[in-house]
């Protein structure tokens, strides 16, 4: 792979990112108040932020599976990025009405799984899925 630094590492960093990005992002809109149009949509270029970190964690997922031992763990990060790629399309798209606060259990849950991969579930030679 090109990237030198560990998936794990890389699932951590990028994880981490988008909760700030996700955190900020009310307080940005609110301190702007879209004062120059005087609407309340998001600008599609931060949108697109959100799409590029579920890239990243895709990228970071697909590689750091095959480092770790436990199935469970496998599962659990396919299953929070599913969750997490699902909330970004139906914030995207508005399709059911949810909290916007529920992003946060799929994106802590897949950094949280990667820090357990990271300190626990290496396996000792290299493996494949």
């Amino acid at each position: 792979m090109i990237l030198k630094i560990k998936a794990d590492t890389l699932g951590i960093a990028s994880g981490t990112i988008c909760l700030i990005h996700c955190a900020v992002t009310p307080f940005i809109f609110l301190a702007k108040a879209c004062s120059t149009t005087y609407c309340m949509d998001t600008p599609f270029w931060w949108q697109l932020m959100d799409y590029i970190f579920i890239v990243i964690s895709f990228i970071a997922i697909y590689n750091s599976i095959g480092s770790t031992t436990k199935n469970w763990v496998r599962i659990t990060l396919w299953c929070s990025w599913i969750v997490l790629l699902l909330m970004i399309l139906n914030e995207s798209f508005g399709m059911i009405p949810l909290h916007e606060m529920l992003g946060y259990v799929p994106a802590l849950s897949i950094i949280m799984l990667h820090f357990y991969n990271h300190k626990q579930g290496k396996c000792a030679k290299d493996c494949t899925v």
